[in-house]
């Protein structure tokens, strides 16, 4: 591991155990055995560091639930490959998944908040986007594809916090049994 990903990691496992703004740049650069300038060099500050870490996480899990969110007639099936594509996120990569949700939470005018937002913005462009594709086979659902996207995100996001727990396997029993209930409610 070179030293900007030794950084990465370190930062990431700080950031989750303590967080965010709990961590200085000094902590970072001691667990990496650096000094500061270094950190400078590669990311600029701490939210450059930040944002490092979300996109090389993030990024890729985009395109893979960019590709996985595209409608091709079947919203059932759809919703539950998009479940297995943040199980197995989630699965991957448990502690920056945890740290993601916790940025969520922070509060708005936070640099951590300000710094995560985009990435969740672009999570819920993409599940309105197959609700709002899936519209024209289900009049049912016209117009409700944003609240649809909250709360099917929401759905996922207790599972895998659920998940965390010890309490369910995330498993594709369990993204076909939430999709399943989530689709009750819409088609009831």
């Amino acid at each position: 591991m070179n030293t900007k990903d030794e950084m990465l990691s370190a930062a990431l496992k700080l950031f989750a155990a303590d967080g965010y703004e709990n961590v200085g740049i000094q902590r970072i650069v001691e667990a990496v055995d650096v000094k500061k300038p270094t950190l400078y060099y590669y990311f600029g500050s701490k939210q450059g560091l930040l944002i490092a870490l979300l996109k090389r996480h993030f990024d890729p899990f985009l395109a893979d639930l960019a590709t996985t969110t595209v409608y091709r007639g079947d919203i059932t099936l759809t919703l539950e490959n998009i479940v297995r594509t943040y199980f197995r996120f989630a699965l991957k990569s448990p502690e920056l998944y945890r740290f993601a949700l916790s940025l969520v939470c922070s509060s708005e005018q936070s640099e951590a908040w300000k710094t995560m937002y985009p990435f969740v913005e672009r999570q819920y462009a993409l599940l309105e986007e197959v609700f709002r594709n899936a519209e024209h086979d289900h009049g049912n659902m016209r117009g409700r594809s944003k609240r649809y996207a909250i709360t099917f995100q929401g759905m996922i996001n207790s599972y895998i916090t659920t998940y965390f727990y010890g309490q369910i396997a995330l498993s594709d029993e369990s993204a076909y049994v939430a999709c399943h209930q989530f689709m009750h409610g819409i088609f009831s």
